[in-house]
């Protein structure tokens, strides 16, 4: 194994193979690049140069010697760096050019980050939307409407490209024809697609807006760089928006992190009986600031100008009335079943069956496994 390095690549090649390294994380990747150039660096993990500082301390650990000087046989600066050029992908290192301004000074900013889309809607006006991955058909309406909202608004919207509440939000600002553009941070490498059926939302952001990852090309979607993912939402967004959140939750990390960096945390109020509501009831009851639609978020952001520039989505629905509304209001608060939509609006069995078909069929109610849920509100 030669340590010899590559005049011909630049040390984003060698900042980009280490990061994907075993036994490689946040604080080991922030040691050895605050302490070494990226190309030393390499000469420290082939064990050619001594480490500095923290670094050399981590090297004295004969298991994390062992795993980097095995995966520097399996994924060298070369191959690593020629992903990065194929994917089209921007590599940067903390503390060089182009490193986003907004992370410098984070209490745990990615040592080195992936890039793909445009870096400079980081300048720009950002809010953080996120919430459930299992949101209710309530929840993934709200979230696009203010998503639809704050772009037509001109402010981007950062999230994390989840399933439910996230994916939804970046439909959202995606479908607005506002200024506003989506910025997505990610829990694996930015050629893995995860969940699989954001393909095309993913290839979207890519386009118009911003995808973010501190993981190299290969890397899977593994546990605990969700988290982590987390805590990068939170750094870039001026004010976090919880849609639906339960008790516990990758939102309310991410909550957590913003209230440690001082980013405003607000929540969209649901049912008290709602489970998918427990977590933003809560935050509210501690004094997070309520969100009815994206005019609130503007206010906070001191946007009031920008007002005038939001638009609701057109809605083509019939506005339900007659039998149609008395079910469809019987589905406040929490799904329910044909059995229990035909006892609470007293109306027979036969009838909410036909009135439920026609409310799901015009997009008013959503229906899974037997259960109906509504969608927005028809008396805006």
């Amino acid at each position: 194994m030669s340590g010899r390095t590559d005049p011909s690549l630049p040390p984003e090649a060698y900042a980009a193979a280490l990061a994907g390294f075993r036994a490689m994380n946040v604080h080991r990747l922030r040691a050895l690049l605050h302490h070494h150039t990226p190309e030393e660096a390499w000469h420290v993990v082939l064990g050619e140069l001594p480490g500095r500082g923290l670094a050399g301390r981590v090297m004295a650990d004969p298991k994390v010697r062992d795993a980097w000087r095995l995966s520097a046989t399996e994924r060298s600066p070369e191959q690593v760096w020629d992903q990065c050029l194929a994917l089209g992908l921007c590599v940067l290192v903390h503390g060089t050019p182009g490193y986003p301004a907004l992370l410098l000074d984070d209490p745990l900013p990615p040592a080195v980050l992936f890039a793909l889309g445009h870096l400079p809607l980081l300048e720009g006006r950002r809010v953080g939307i996120v919430g459930t991955r299992n949101a209710t058909a309530a929840g993934r309406h709200t979230a696009h409407e203010l998503g639809f909202g704050l772009g037509s608004a001109g402010v981007h919207v950062v999230s994390g490209l989840a399933r439910g509440i996230d994916g939804h939000a970046h439909q959202g600002v995606l479908a607005a024809e506002g200024e506003g553009r989506p910025v997505a941070v990610v829990a694996s490498g930015l050629d893995v697609v995860y969940p699989r059926e954001h393909r095309h939302l993913w290839r979207a952001v890519a386009d118009c807006g911003l995808l973010l990852s501190e993981s190299p090309p290969g890397t899977p979607p593994e546990p605990h760089r969700f988290p982590l993912r987390n805590r990068i939402v939170a750094a870039l967004s001026e004010a976090v928006v919880v849609v639906e959140s339960r008790e516990k939750g990758g939102s309310l990390i991410t909550v957590t992190e913003a209230l440690d960096r001082d980013v405003p945390v607000m929540a969209v109020p649901g049912p008290v009986s709602a489970r998918s509501s427990a977590g933003t009831n809560s935050l509210l009851r501690d004094g997070a600031t309520p969100v009815l639609d994206a005019g609130d978020v503007l206010d906070l952001l001191q946007l009031h100008h920008r007002r005038a520039q939001l638009q609701v989505a057109a809605d083509a629905r019939r506005r339900p009335d007659g039998a149609d509304l008395v079910v469809y209001r019987g589905l406040a608060g929490e799904p329910r079943s044909l059995d229990g939509v035909m006892l609470i609006t007293g109306l027979p069995l036969g009838e909410v069956a036909m009135c439920l078909a026609r409310l799901v069929a015009e997009g008013w109610v959503a229906e899974a496994d037997g259960w109906f849920e509504r969608v927005g509100s028809p008396l805006r």
